[in-house]
């Protein structure tokens, strides 16, 4: 019982309390630059997540027989491996996601967050917790670029996924598909993120409170 609440904590805490993007502000570079529309935003979430719980699972498995002195060097290999699994993948599934993408892929290898995980988690948990940790922590990441990348094709395109949303006199936000729109949208999205967490701080306080004034 203990264990599984624990694996269910270590996937929670990356979806909400721990969020790589609206907590943590973590791995920036692919937020800003792939999040322009829906499309790109998951699948490079998706793609960062998967590399995210492969290479924690290998480092935990390895974790007894990786040197101290070479550890970076090692995750870093790790990681590289299911980058290029990755990039062969969406190159084989999609061109136009590909091209899309462009260099961001294989600059999963250097995101903070997968090395990371790797050096605080992975290298001192075991494989179950570690792959609960990777799942959290990549699906956190993959909502907070979708969440982006929606709202920027939203305002920006009229469109979610390709689709249109708004009849043809929808006057288009132009500035939300190039770079300064992914600033403001990431600024929206920390404030109401932030307003979230306050009011439920505000909500467990009042609580704690009321039941002092009844045991009292």
């Amino acid at each position: 019982m203990a264990s599984s609440k624990s694996g269910t904590d270590e996937f929670i805490k990356g979806l909400w309390n721990e969020n790589p993007v609206f907590v943590q502000v973590l791995g920036m570079c692919p937020v800003l630059a792939v999040s322009n529309t829906a499309m790109n935003a998951l699948a490079m979430g998706l793609a960062t997540a998967f590399v995210l719980v492969m290479s924690n699972i290998v480092v935990s498995s390895l974790r007894n027989f990786i040197p101290k002195q070479v550890r970076i060097a090692t995750y870093i290999l790790i990681i590289a491996t299911f980058v290029t699994v990755v990039d062969y993948v969406i190159q084989a599934v999609s061109l136009d996601l590909y091209k899309a993408l462009g260099a961001f892929i294989s600059l999963i290898v250097v995101n903070c967050l997968i090395l990371g995980r790797a050096e605080a988690f992975a290298s001192k948990n075991t494989v179950a917790r570690s792959t609960m940790d990777g799942l959290g922590m990549g699906i956190g990441f993959a909502f907070a670029l979708f969440c982006l990348g929606a709202v920027r094709e939203i305002l920006g395109n009229g469109a979610l996924f390709g689709a249109q949303l708004f009849h043809d006199s929808f006057e288009k936000w132009v500035v939300m598909i190039l770079p300064s729109g992914g600033f403001f949208t990431l600024a929206a999205w920390l404030l109401l993120f932030n307003w979230l967490k306050q009011r439920k701080a505000k909500k467990e306080e009042t609580a704690a409170l009321a039941l002092q004034k009844e045991v009292a």
